[in-house]
């Protein structure tokens, strides 16, 4: 449907370099409200991020550079480039209508941005006040008109096209849009499902467009870095191969062979190493990985990693690499990051933080207060330090009192319970400056000053102490820390600052762990491809439950972002590796062992979450929030209905039948 005055010659466009613009802050944590064009609508919180995606769709994640987003295309200019420079030119937009407003103007979208566009009232524009004024809501429309400076005291100075306004000449309905199951805004919640099932219109979000656009330029801005620079390889990997030992499982693919599948990889950490011996020096690849963890949180069956592995290089040269890749790629708006990175040891971050991938933003790191205890005649404290690893640990809250309530205390207590079967013990320390705790009847007046003083305690603090192995009073404390820290943030404590960036590197863990379901044999801690700690070599042949690893990661504010090690390059070295530590069959891996042989150079590498890295950059709830379409949280397809069912003649050339569990035939019948 079209309306207007007649055809119109196509108006010659003309080129403006975008207006540089101030860097867009990060959503508030309050409910920031502004007028919202010219109707004076207001923001709520979701809106007030809504339109900060908005003003950055420009130019997100880099410096503003004058790009051309209107050649090959039938517009003159997009939603979000208007200015006052434009004012008194004829221009020709495309967008979707975001809403109208009783027929005087609506509120055009495209990718860029918003434009507000009047309607016209007068007679002879009246097919154009109809069609426009029926026009539902994400309805796809092309107007045309010229660029008017908005009224006085009408500007809105919170939108970027708020000094114009588009008078409409002419105007035609492309796509009527039928009724919306959800409304295409920030600030709307909608229940995950509904945004699975129609993501094509989640997608339509600002907030999501942003994500999808900074995403596509760091990755960018990272091949450009590691291949323009530094002389890196893109290679593309298989994706059907084989099943690799231990680690995640991995998906099946049926061959047309009887009894023989492929296997998804889950990382293309095989093929890289080969690459290595086939002498390429230096490889990444932005890599699609699968891994069938079944239904598990913020996790995704399929996912992202840039992929590095280089030749000739020691774990310090892989480091500098991520460091300066990830200065080089990082986005202005989000501020500087300083380098080098720092680094601490994985018993290091176990004794202090109780994890493995400490978020480092705030304190409450876990004090050792076995040595105080040990002097007192505690059984329960005695018993503890009976352990070969024994020790008395605890955490101070600091106004933890002000803060915390009964049930929330009882909440962790029971936590630490349930997860990890630790006994927890809390002091809290009164506004008179005595201790309130069990521990007390066993110690004087003299001995509860020192443990005030050992723990560094003031008034209304509370302690969470735990006694018992080492590892497992660590990983309880280290898990209260953080449930601790998400109700002190609750009760309005801002603890984790949501701006701050802190990388960590975690290095020098152990090669092997026991297994969960037989503590008795080991497995590898990364992969079975992982290297021995230069000194600690000659373990792995005595006593492997004490060799650390070449292995490192890289924590991102409590988060694992990156993982990788130096491998191991000596064929005789692997075989023993698996055969002798993991009690693996090595033929499984005869073609990597194979290559071993034939001169492979030292080599090491490192994997980054891509889809994990982004979501901490834009501060999404979930990395679901960053992938264009991802899967639910049982690894569904809500949208296309997928993991479906296929009929018996489609499975018969790859010689397979299902057997159908008892409940899911009565439904299939059905």
């Amino acid at each position: 449907m079209a309306a207007g005055n007649g055809p119109r010659a196509a108006p010659r466009r003309e080129r403006f370099e975008h207006p540089s613009r101030q860097p867009p802050r990060r959503a508030e944590r309050g409910a920031a409200r502004c007028r919202h064009l010219g109707g004076g609508r207001k923001w709520g919180k979701r809106g007030a991020v809504g339109r900060r995606a908005e003003e950055r769709l420009l130019q997100p994640g880099c410096s503003a550079v004058a790009r051309d987003f209107n050649s090959f295309v039938m517009r003159t200019n997009t939603c979000g480039e208007l200015r006052s420079a434009h004012v008194g030119q004829e221009v020709t937009l495309y967008g979707w209508v975001q809403y109208q407003r009783q027929g005087l103007f609506l509120v055009l979208r495209d990718f860029q941005g918003l434009t507000q566009v009047i309607i016209p009232q007068d007679e002879a524009h009246s097919r154009v006040k109809k069609l426009l004024s029926d026009a539902p809501a994400e309805s796809v429309v092309r107007v045309t008109g010229i660029v008017s400076h908005r009224p006085p005291g009408q500007e809105n100075p919170k939108m970027p096209t708020g000094d114009i306004e588009v008078k409409v000449e002419t105007a035609e309905i492309l796509n009527s849009c039928k009724k919306l199951p959800f409304e295409i805004k920030d600030f709307i919640k909608k229940s995950e499902t509904l945004r699975m099932q129609y993501r094509y219109l989640d997608l339509r979000s600002f907030q999501l467009q942003y994500n999808l656009r900074l995403r596509s330029q760091m990755v960018m801005r990272m091949r450009e870095y590691l291949c323009n620079l530094h002389g890196f390889v893109d290679v593309e990997t298989p994706t059907l191969f084989k099943r690799t030992p231990g680690g995640a499982k991995e998906f099946l693919v049926p061959s047309r062979e009887a009894g023989k599948f492929y296997s998804l990889p889950q990382s293309p950490q095989q093929f890289k190493q080969l690459l290595m011996v086939g002498g390429l020096d230096r490889y990444f690849q932005v890599a699609r990985c699968y891994r069938d963890e079944g239904s598990r949180p913020d996790r995704q069956p399929e996912f992202t990693q840039i992929d590095i592995e280089m030749s000739f290089v020691d774990q310090a040269g892989i480091q500098r690499l991520i460091e300066g890749l990830l200065q080089y790629s990082w986005p202005e708006e989000r501020g500087s990051i300083a380098t080098p990175f720092p680094s601490m040891t994985y018993e290091e971050a176990l004794a202090a933080y109780g994890t493995d991938k400490p978020d480092t933003r705030f304190g409450m790191k876990i004090v050792d207060i076995s040595e105080f205890l040990q002097r007192l005649d505690i059984q329960f404290v005695q018993n503890a330090l009976s352990y070969p690893r024994g020790t008395v640990k605890a955490i101070r809250i600091p106004q933890g009192m002000r803060y915390l309530k009964n049930k929330d205390l009882e909440s962790l207590k029971e936590s630490a319970k349930s997860q990890f079967n630790q006994e927890i013990m809390e002091i809290i320390c009164r506004p008179d400056g005595s201790l309130k705790s069990l521990l007390t009847k066993f110690l004087d007046e003299k001995q509860q000053s020192e443990l005030i003083q050992a723990l560094n305690m003031q008034v209304d603090d509370v302690v969470l102490l735990a006694a018992g192995e080492h590892k497992q009073v660590c990983s309880a404390l280290g898990s209260l820390r953080l449930e601790t820290a998400n109700l002190l943030e609750a009760a309005g404590l801002v603890l984790r600052d949501p701006t701050a960036f802190h990388f960590l590197w975690v290095v020098d863990f152990p090669l092997f762990l026991p297994k969960e379901e037989n503590p008795t044999e080991l497995e590898s801690a990364h992969h079975p491809f992982t290297a021995p700690h230069p000194s600690d070599t000659s373990l792995l042949y005595s006593d492997p439950t004490k060799v650390r690893s070449q292995h490192y990661d890289l924590v991102l504010n409590g988060s694992e972002v990156g993982g990788g090690s130096i491998r191991i390059h000596s064929a005789e070295q692997q075989r023993f590796v698996l055969e002798k530590v993991l009690k693996e069959n090595s033929e499984v891996l005869s073609h990597l062992l194979e290559a071993l042989d034939f001169g492979a150079p030292p080599h090491g590498g490192i994997a980054l979450g891509l889809d994990r890295l982004i979501s901490l950059i834009v501060d999404a709830p979930s990395i679901r929030d960053v992938i264009a379409f991802p899967k639910s949280f049982r690894g569904r397809d809500l949208m296309g209905n997928a993991p479906d069912y296929v009929t018996p003649e489609e499975l018969e050339p790859y010689h397979i039948q299902v057997s159908w569990p008892l409940a899911d035939k009565e439904a299939k019948k059905n």
